[in-house]
């Protein structure tokens, strides 16, 4: 199996060569990413935080500004609202932006796994000005813990399932040029 496994939307959209160059940069860190491997004894996989650290000096290098951390100076806000004499009255925090390509990049993990991140993320990044891209990764299998037993869901395949639903259906239209969804 090919690494990371990703998909494009729509599907009648010849993937541009950005979306190959950052799942190429998600390739090179199989090793630190990849959940489908097994871990060690006592190891963790990395939260989205993890997972954003381990990806910024590659996406950095292909011109993303990325999350530094959760301080104000280290995050990264988009505008969606502007108000009076033109200030960002409304704005959204995402994980990493491309300005020259107008990419929006959201990075799950366990949480994101378990909930309806995918959907939040969906609809928040939609609001968000000059987004005419939106990546989203998400963990290809999330092992969790729920009374005492060890659980498996398959995140990259239900958010798959539910980008190919929305376009598919084309009952609601997202207003991006494309979705690039990356599992790792």
């Amino acid at each position: 199996m090919s690494y990371p496994s990703w998909s494009y939307f729509p599907r009648n959209a010849r993937p541009e060569p950005w979306a190959e160059a950052l799942c190429a940069a998600v390739g090179a860190q199989r090793t630190a990413l990849d959940t489908l491997q097994p871990l060690p004894t006592g190891a963790t996989r990395p939260s989205s935080d993890g997972v954003l650290e381990v990806l910024r000096p590659s996406m950095e290098r292909l011109g993303y500004l990325v999350e530094a951390g959760k301080t104000r100076s280290q995050r990264i806000e988009r505008p969606v609202l502007f108000g009076e004499n033109g200030r960002a009255e409304v704005t959204y925090e995402i994980d990493a932006f491309h300005d020259g390509l107008g990419i929006a990049v959201e990075v799950e993990a366990g949480r994101g796994a378990m909930s309806n991140a995918a959907y939040r993320d969906i609809i928040r990044t939609s609001l968000l000005l000059d987004a005419d891209y939106f990546v989203l990764m998400m963990p290809i299998s999330y092992r969790y813990q729920s009374a005492g037993r060890t659980s498996t869901t398959d995140a990259y395949a239900k958010t798959r399932e539910q980008l190919s639903a929305i376009y598919a259906s084309q009952r609601l239209r997202l207003p991006f040029r494309a979705v690039l969804l990356i599992g790792y």
